[in-house]
């Protein structure tokens, strides 16, 4: 077996069956065959660096007895960036937002309520670790090109705002007796906001350039709806609170 790979017509690399000796052109020393012992299954595939990995036309030859095959194929640049800079802003905008929006409303809750000193512990610990992980994987993230910096920052930016929504629970819990309907759906709509943003960061964590960022914008686009809805339905209460205090009732 004797497999040809060229670039735009010229050849960068060739493997010899019969002796197991890979020649590779000096402008692609570091070309190699991906599984040598794979090529009588069909598997010809050729490893480079992404350095030497220049763009351009590239094709494969494989002899075998009196067989011959050939198979052509353009690479591409991906080393650009992974989102657009107004994609990569809207992101971390969302992300933040939805961190800044729970840490208004726990402060709001804080300061209007009486709290167990453990329970308030335990939600001031929960919302400072989220924003230091978001933090980080924003700094992360702003980079350049199709890294795994990249990717692991986008997920730190999306993973870790699952635990708002317990968080939100707990808010809701301090504030009311009983959990009613409307800050059941709003904790839902958080949940699906955050469903959907874990669906779209795997989608485009796969590919550059994304074919679904729109997903994971989307998904967090409802969780900073959902925060801002239950900061205006918190802080309502207490407006009111302070309205009834002011004027009480007639006969009292």
């Amino acid at each position: 077996m004797f497999v040809t790979w060229k670039k735009q017509g010229n050849i960068i690399f060739s493997y010899r069956g019969e002796n197991k000796k890979s020649n590779p052109v000096p402008a692609f020393s570091s070309a190699r065959l991906l599984s040598p012992v794979d090529l009588v299954k069909g598997v010809a595939s050729l490893v480079i660096s992404s350095q030497q990995a220049t763009v351009g036309n590239y094709s494969c030859e494989v002899t075998e007895s009196n067989r011959e095959g050939e198979v052509k194929m353009e690479l591409r640049n991906s080393s650009g960036s992974w989102f657009l800079v107004v994609e990569r802003a809207v992101m971390i905008s969302l992300v933040c937002s939805v961190v800044i929006l729970c840490a208004v409303q726990l402060t709001v809750i804080v300061l209007k309520y009486e709290i167990e000193s453990q329970r308030k512990v335990s939600a001031i610990v929960a919302l400072v670790i989220v924003a230091v992980v978001v933090g980080v994987g924003a700094a992360l993230f702003i980079q350049d090109g199709y890294t795994v910096q990249n990717r692991a920052g986008l997920g730190l930016m999306v993973v870790p705002t699952v635990i708002l929504i317990p968080l939100q629970y707990v808010m809701f819990g301090i504030v009311f007796d009983c959990i009613l309907q409307a800050t059941l759906a709003l904790i839902g709509l958080k949940l699906l906001g955050f469903i959907i943003a874990v669906v779209g960061f795997a989608l485009c964590v796969q590919t550059c350039p994304p074919l679904h960022g729109s997903v994971l914008i989307a998904g967090l686009a409802i969780m900073a709806i959902a925060s801002l809805i239950s900061l205006g339905y918190v802080n309502g209460l207490r407006i009111m609170g302070s309205r009834m205090k002011d004027h009480p009732r007639p006969g009292n």
